[in-house]
């Protein structure tokens, strides 16, 4: 009897490719798997023995691709750059007209958007799909960005919307437009990650370093802030951590880490992309600062002893509530940062982007899930002037009652020399957003004096120039 084929392949048995593969098995389909590393394939399948009726191992890239049914869907589950390119040029030959490739790293969309055009042609069509979760996502429920043909998605749907996570009975995954559009949201989502992360940080940093809190009890209140708007995973995991205890020092584990974060990539990717497109990312760009800045640990030990200390002393540390309402404040900046970058985008590439839809399947699975997320669905659903999401009625009547919050918070942060960068960074922009006549007329008139560059006046149309007075 001939064996049935797989619905799909998963190349690569890392721990997201492992764990995507075990997914797709359990909501019932059957799964090619193969890896570079052949010897990986057997303790794979030995090891999922109960599922092990769902796997076709394969020892051969031609076996692999044999094993999948026409037309075939085949997810690279490897890291970015030149193994995906690689594996590209390997698979090629092997498929036919309808088959799929899929790259779920985290990827580069401008690699993406290359690839996709270098298979116009081929018969066969290359998705970048954003997977967000980590190795528990990936296992029991991922969010999922993908960026294809209508092709692709079709083919690749059934599947998708059975292993993604699901938020009130809807799947968190969706067809976001072609080529690089998939990849570009995750990454951005990743940058509204890094911002999401550090701004918890510096408020752990305000409450240890400027109240003298111990780990435990800024755990505790982090826990307690989980039942109302500033619930989210992050805030979850960063209250369970603070609360943890090292079973060697039996002391908070948080206080025998180094101080020294590490980072992929993708943070630095969103703030490059923003600035090519002449967008704001100062809250993002303050959480990657911070990451590249821990990186000095060195150096910093150094500074601490020759700098000059901070003299000014005055001044409390916020109120909780305070504290919780400015960090609400800063997420909701960052966010709308991140939407920002994401409208820009889809008007310079033609991806005609849903943001609510966006907005939706980052409501479970992934890791900056929060209660926010509806609220921003809503908004983007509404009236929505500029289509700027802190414009949206909702968004502004929250501001206004938790900004002031959030400038006595990153006041105290000075008076105190603790740095917010994130949390300073959103507010500037707050402010630089809401004053209809800012200072970079001074801006352009050192540019027309030093380059005769020329500006516009407010008087009258057209570009002029200043016959500017000579520098004694």
């Amino acid at each position: 009897m001939t064996e049935t084929k797989a619905d799909i392949g998963v190349y690569g048995l890392g721990t997201m490719g492992s764990a995507l593969a075990l997914n797709l098995a359990e909501n019932g389909f059957r799964v090619a798997v193969t890896n570079r590393e052949a010897d990986w394939i057997d303790d794979f399948v030995k090891e999922e023995a109960a599922l092990s009726g769902s796997f076709i191992p394969a020892q051969t890239l031609e076996a692999f691709v044999a094993a999948i049914k026409a037309p075939r869907t085949i997810l690279f589950m490897i890291p970015s750059g030149d193994p995906v390119d690689a594996m590209i040029e390997a698979v090629l030959p092997l498929l036919g007209e309808g088959d799929t490739i899929i790259d779920g790293g985290n990827s580069d969309f401008h690699a993406t958007r290359r690839r996709f055009e270098q298979l116009e042609g081929t018969g066969a069509h290359f998705v970048g799909m954003g997977v967000s979760g980590g190795e528990y996502g990936a296992r029991h429920g991922p969010s999922m960005m993908v960026g294809g043909t209508t092709h692709s998605w079709e083919q690749l749907k059934p599947m998708a919307e059975a292993i993604a996570a699901k938020f009130n009975g809807e799947p968190c995954v969706a067809h976001l437009g072609p080529d690089g559009a998939g990849h570009f949201v995750k990454t951005v989502h990743n940058g509204i990650e890094y911002a999401d992360m550090e701004m918890i940080a510096e408020v752990y940093s305000l409450l240890r370093d400027g109240a003298d809190w111990e780990a435990a009890r800024i755990g505790k209140l982090f826990e307690d802030w989980q039942e109302g708007p500033l619930a989210s995973y992050l805030m979850e995991v960063s209250a369970a951590a603070l609360q943890y205890v090292d079973p060697v020092t039996n002391k908070p584990m948080v206080d025998a880490i180094v101080d020294q974060a590490g980072q992929k990539g993708t943070g630095r990717w969103t703030v490059i992309e923003a600035l090519k497109m002449g967008q704001s990312a100062s809250a993002i760009e303050g959480a990657v600062g911070a990451r590249g800045w821990s990186a000095e640990r060195a150096m910093r030990g150094v500074a601490e002893d020759i700098l000059p200390s901070v003299t000014l002393k005055e001044g409390a540390i916020p109120s909780n509530d305070d504290l919780a309402s400015a960090l609400l404040a800063g997420r909701i900046l960052s966010h709308a940062q991140g939407f920002r970058i994401l409208t820009a985008a889809s008007e310079e590439f033609d991806w005609a982007l849903d943001l609510a839809r966006i907005s939706e399947i980052w409501r479970a699975g992934c890791i900056i899930r929060s209660a926010l997320l509806d609220d921003f669905a809503e908004a983007f659903r509404g009236e929505l002037p500029h289509g700027h999401l802190i414009l949206a009625p909702a968004m502004v009547e929250v501001l206004e009652k938790t900004i002031p919050a959030l400038r006595r918070t990153v006041g105290a942060g000075v008076a105190k020399g603790i740095a917010l960068p994130s949390l300073s960074g959103a507010l500037a922009w707050y402010d630089s957003i809401r004053r209809a006549r800012g200072a970079t007329n001074l801006i352009q008139a050192q540019r027309d004096f030093f380059g005769a560059h020329g500006f516009e006046r407010l008087d009258s149309d057209g570009s002029f120039n200043a016959d500017w007075p000579p520098l004694a």
